[in-house]
């Protein structure tokens, strides 16, 4: 063998076992998981079996693995201290979903940020808002420097369960209950549900959130394919045979990142396999006001039987103005409320008077009507200047912000994103969303941050 090959050889054998370790360092394996067959790691990693065999051989010699004839290989390292800086590869943390956020939440003027998924400050109610806020400062002292209660404003939680109807959802206010945000309900619910070593399925792709959020949970990921329906049937199915799963995560509409929708057949299949299984699905719709057709609930279908819905008005309304809402079985709601008080004591009082307030006074339908119109303008325009490039959407979304895109043949979306932000510019590559990294040749763009022609001068100057 040549001296080039002994070193090449050495490269793969040592980059299967760093892949390994980051993946015990990081939780996506956590003490007792199996590690993927020989065949499947090499298939996924592109090396000969004969490497991964020698990798997994020699991190068994070292104690972090072990061997269980006829089982596979399992693993056996302590859990170290979670550090979520270590959730990506290394060399992919310039563009890792961490990074991504916080180089967006820390954007200044001259930073373009067509990879965020939030809406521009420009086009959010700002007066409304304010005249909320001097309504508020009118109101008695306590809603301005007391605790809220666990459960949250009645009022709103009144309101938000007639909302909920229009989309057939049934949930008395007393099932409802006020959070943070729709990240802080998504965390309670797995705080209840969830115990270290528990397994979680997610769509693949998905919220790339839901990765950090889980293994901060320890819990095992599992992701299943996402098709322009819904998940894939199959595949579900295996994951659910396969890995026993606690917790389901998704969107149901307007899904993030592909802008997809669940079709009805999909949806009765899914929840015919979560009854039979006994698995808890968490319905992420924080979205629901960005569509223009309504689409199916899970919550619907399931009563808020074995469906848990959440929801917020952080992308719709405020990002500051922090308020966002569980809709649970009614004796959940209790357990709910005990972690409430333990991790953050009362609710979002001011928050919940001033969402009230816009949701009382009209401003928020007029606002969103609004908001349909404009977004459904920056899709079309967002697509055509893709195309233009020779970036391909996925499918083109029916409303909403998002557009999942496909790359040209050989184009990696992480090099890509690195040579975007040498123009200040923020993507969003597509392995940031998939939980089993296949999806390096997607972009995900915030069409309602793609208005500035400097976003298409940089890509087609780089795909070019």
């Amino acid at each position: 063998m040549s001296e080039k090959t002994l070193e090449s050889s050495a490269t793969l054998l040592e980059g299967v076992m760093e892949t390994i370790r980051g993946r015990i360092a990081n939780r996506s394996l956590i003490p007792g998981a199996k590690l993927p067959s020989i065949r499947a790691c090499a298939h996924t990693m592109r090396v000969s079996k004969s490497t991964v065999v020698e990798a997994y051989d020699r991190l068994a010699a070292e104690g972090i693995i072990r061997s269980r004839p006829g089982s596979g290989f399992f693993v056996t390292a302590p859990l170290a201290p979670l550090s979520l800086a270590e959730i990506g590869p290394a060399r992919a943390r310039e563009v890792d979903p961490l990074w991504i956020s916080r180089q967006a939440l820390g954007a200044g003027d001259d930073l373009l940020i067509p990879g965020c998924g939030w809406l521009p400050p420009s086009w959010m109610p700002a007066d409304g808002l304010r005249r909320a806020l001097r309504s508020a400062a009118r109101a008695e002292a306590a809603g301005l420097v007391d605790y809220g209660t666990p459960l949250g404003l009645p009022a709103l939680r009144a309101l938000l369960a007639r909302r909920m109807a229009g989309h057939g959802i049934e949930a008395a206010p007393g099932q409802i209950m006020l959070t943070d945000s729709g990240t802080q309900a998504i965390d309670l619910v797995c705080r209840l549900l969830l115990k270290p070593g528990d397994t979680v399925l997610v769509d693949d792709p998905c919220y790339f959130n839901f990765h950090a959020l889980l293994r901060a949970h320890q819990v095992n990921i599992v992701g299943v394919p996402y098709t322009v329906s819904g998940p894939d049937i199959a595949r579900f199915a295996q994951a659910v045979a396969e890995h026993a799963p606690r917790l389901y995560v998704t969107n149901s509409a307007l899904h993030n990142p592909t802008g997809a929708t669940l079709s009805p057949v999909t949806a009765h299949k899914l929840l015919t396999l979560a009854d039979q299984a006994g698995l808890t699905i968490i319905e992420d719709d924080i979205f629901a006001d960005f569509e223009t057709d309504p689409a199916p609930r899970l919550a619907a279908f399931d009563g808020l039987s074995r469906v848990v819905y959440i929801g917020s008005f952080s992308k719709s309304l405020s990002a500051s103005v922090r308020c966002g809402y569980i809709a649970a079985p009614a004796d959940w709601i209790e357990g709910l409320v005990d972690l409430r008080i333990a991790t953050a004591f009362g609710g979002p009082a001011l928050s919940a008077e001033l969402v009230l307030t816009l949701l009382r006074d009209g401003s928020y339908r007029k606002h969103m009507e609004a908001v349909r119109l404009r977004l459904a303008r920056a899709m079309d325009e967002t697509v055509a200047r893709l195309r233009r490039i020779g970036i391909t959407p996925w499918i083109e979304p029916r409303a909403g912000m998002f557009v999942w895109c496909k790359l040209p043949d050989g184009m990696d979306a992480a090099a890509l994103a690195r040579g975007m932000l040498e123009a200040n510019i923020v993507l969003a590559p597509g392995n940031a969303f998939s939980h089993a990294r296949s999806a390096g040749s997607f972009l995900r763009f915030n069409v309602a941050q793609c208005e500035d022609e400097r976003i298409f001068t940089a890509l087609a100057r780089l795909v070019a």
